[in-house]
């Protein structure tokens, strides 16, 4: 992120540049992408296993108490959809080719850092859970963060080099000299602090020659930025001699940095010195590349954004969408985190982008099973607004139902076109969504997880979606599940149920005791499956499909504003644990076995498989023998081995307009849901 090379730059002149904070008694604005990226990357956290997210939000918790502790009150900014202009795209087509080879680097057996697939949906979960303020950008968040950090005078926390060109009042503390997990007590007293530093934009104009500071937004453009990569630039940067300046071994790598530094010192103002950068430039390029200039060093400018507002009454002008003519609902639920960035590049670039995951890269890419889930999102998508509908996007006049998806390709990107599926009336006027009864919006999310309502009656409510979830993605061709990995999902689905018995005060002393028993079990499981265990790279296939499938169904969800509660997703699944089930599973050990220490689990557990069961393959409970010849058999004659399997891409019109004819009869007699009273 940010300025190629400053970050390390700066940190190698930290006595320099830095000077040492007692963070306490504060407002602090913490940039949540770099946050939680750091947390994920720097506590010691697995990530070969596709997430374990308990152990990611017990850090994410631990850090806000050690803020709490020193009376510092966080409000975390977060990054939203890609910008109107897409002026990104290349940057992050780059970064989705460095995650695929970071991923496969780890499938294995090697280094390299891949966020979870919803860590995200996580850290807001966190966030929620600790009433920590935040809010979620329409776009790219740093202009609002510094806006934002400038109307209160406090400081920002993150990782982004920008905010070393930002002209922050209070200064701008990296993440990694935070030291929040070395909380001092000042001496004589009761009162904490947090030992960090701050970075002074001052003292990096004072080093050379006091320089204008209005000059770093052109440093940060000429440098190199997300933003902007011109490769006439190379051309002004073979040109001009750059002055290096005195500089030790230290400073050759950042050749580039000093030398422009040095450079633009000379000018009294960024107009000069732009006219200077010009001069070196072909005379038919100058206007095009003097306008794009302008452009990118105008990211480094105030925001017209008052987050602030949304802090103080729940709401804020946000000037990019004034423009686009989208529903109230859903500008409200993009700031407040309720609707993923996802659902906004859908709808306003018609292009979202499929994160790769620790998965096999010799298999068609994991996102592929939640394809018909996708298509659903896009059609309630399509008529959004009628400014939309005239975008640039839109090139297309023949394909009025398509969106373009970025996706992995064996180690490598492509961009592939989706065709939406067109939707009843009632359900494509977005403005109107969230006036469809709860009733209409829970048979829209069931039938497109292909799943009957009576089957979630014996499900608590935290776990309803995720078990609908479940029967989708057993149903689906290229999902190759077995009984054991199904097995061991549902088992790390009790770690939630069996947590909050164990920090129940009104839980009985007898069916705690058999909770904790298992729960540590679990545990032990988990941590047994950490050190230098072989990744199984079907099984993380398998998985990495299942949670494609949770979360394009979350996605939905929230779309259709929560037919079925949001599941917990701190305790819900947990990779290490469930991969070490598996291969316990297929070892050593039985569900029985596991279970018999507490019956509140295995019950519960019996209600979940009996849930999902009547939609898996037959041949997923015959004996391995007999299911390969099966296999073969069918294969040999052509046939499908399961009534129920569901294609993957065109099959999800039909399949929603088949169960359709069924589904909206019920609603008028659609019943309350039978609750489950132990495990809520």
């Amino acid at each position: 992120m940010g300025i190629r090379g400053l970050m390390s730059f700066v940190e190698n002149h930290s006595n320099e540049f830095f000077t040492d904070l007692k963070l306490r008694d504060t407002k602090i604005v913490i940039d949540g992408y770099a946050l939680f990226h750091r947390l994920c990357f720097n506590s010691n956290l697995e990530l070969r296993y596709g997430g374990d997210y308990d152990s990611f939000a017990d850090v994410a918790q631990k850090f806000f108490e050690s803020l709490f502790a020193c009376n510092i009150c966080p409000y975390v900014v977060l990054d939203g959809g890609c910008d109107i202009s897409d002026k990104k795209l290349k940057t992050l087509k780059d970064r989705a080719r460095e995650k695929i080879q970071m991923a496969h680097s780890l499938s294995v057996g090697g280094g390299g850092y891949v966020c979870p697939l919803l860590i995200r949906e996580v850290f807001i979960q966190v966030l929620i859970k600790l009433q920590v303020c935040f809010v979620q950008c329409f776009s790219e968040a740093d202009r609002d963060i510094m806006t934002l950090a400038n109307h209160w005078n406090c400081p920002v926390l993150s990782s982004d080099s920008d905010f070393c060109i930002f002209d922050l009042k209070t200064g701008f503390c990296p993440l990694n000299s935070f030291q929040w997990r070395n909380v001092n007590t000042i001496k004589g007293t009761q009162d904490c602090y947090i030992p960090a530093k701050c970075f002074s934009l001052d003292a990096l104009c004072h080093h050379f020659s006091n320089m204008n500071k209005t000059l770093l937004p052109l440093f940060a453009v000429l440098c190199g930025n997300d933003h902007i990569n011109l490769p006439i630039i190379e051309t002004f940067l073979s040109k001009v001699r750059l002055p290096l300046g005195a500089t030790g071994s230290k400073g050759r790598r950042h050749h580039r940095v000093l030398g422009l530094l040095n450079w633009l010192s000379h000018f009294a103002n960024p107009a000069e010195a732009l006219d200077n950068v010009l001069k070196y430039l072909p005379k038919k390029d100058r206007e095009n590349v003097k306008e794009i200039l302008c452009c990118s060093m105008e990211e480094y400018q105030q925001s017209q954004v008052k987050l602030q507002d949304f802090f103080q009454y729940g709401t804020y002008t946000c000037p990019a969408t004034l423009n686009l003519d989208l529903p109230e609902w859903v500008l409200v639920a993009l700031a407040k985190g309720q609707l993923s960035p996802f659902i906004s590049d859908a709808l306003v670039l018609r292009r979202t982008i499929l994160h790769t995951q620790v998965e096999n890269m010799q298999q068609p890419n994991a996102h592929r099973v939640s394809l018909p889930i996708r298509q659903i999102i896009y059609g309630l998508l399509l008529n959004a607004s009628p400014r939309l509908e005239n975008m640039s996007w839109n090139a297309l006049p023949s394909q009025p139902l398509a969106f373009s998806e970025v996706e992995r390709i064996n180690k490598n990107i492509k961009t592939s076109i989706v065709n939406a599926v067109e939707l009843p009336k009632d359900h494509s006027d977005l403005s109107k969504l969230t006036e469809l009864s709860l009733a209409r919006r829970q048979i829209l999310l069931l039938e497109t997880l292909k799943v009957k309502q009576a089957i979630l009656e014996r499900i608590p409510s935290s776990l309803k979606l995720p078990i609908s979830v479940s029967c989708y993605w057993l149903q689906h061709t290229e999902s190759k599940a077995k009984l054991h990995h199904l097995q061991a999902l549902l088992l790390g689905m009790l770690m939630g149920p069996l947590h909050a018995i164990i920090t129940s005060p009104d839980k009985e002393d007898l069916q705690e005791d058999g909770a904790r028993m298992l729960y540590e079990e679990f545990q032990r499981v988990k941590e047994q499956t950490r050190p230098g265990t072989r990744l199984d790279l079907d099984t993380a296939h398998i998985f990495c499909q299942w949670q494609c499938c949770l979360q394009m169904g979350m996605y939905l969800n929230q779309l259709l504003s929560t037919p079925l509660p949001e599941p917990d997703l701190t305790r819900l699944y947990s990779g290490s644990l469930v991969h070490g089930l598996c291969r316990q599973l297929l070892t050593s050990t039985s569900v029985e076995s596991l279970l018999r220490m507490c019956p509140e689990a295995k019950q519960l557990y019996d209600h979940l498989f009996n849930a999902t069961r009547s939609y898996a393959p037959a041949e997923l409970f015959l004996p391995k023998g007999i299911s390969n010849s099966k296999k073969r058999r069918q294969k040999k004659h052509g046939t499908s081995w399961s009534k129920n399997r569901v294609g993957t891409t065109s099959d999800a019109r039909c399949w929603y307009e088949g169960s359709n004819r069924f589904g909206l009869l019920m609603v008028e007699n659609l019943e309350e849901q039978t609750e489950v009273s132990e495990f809520e």
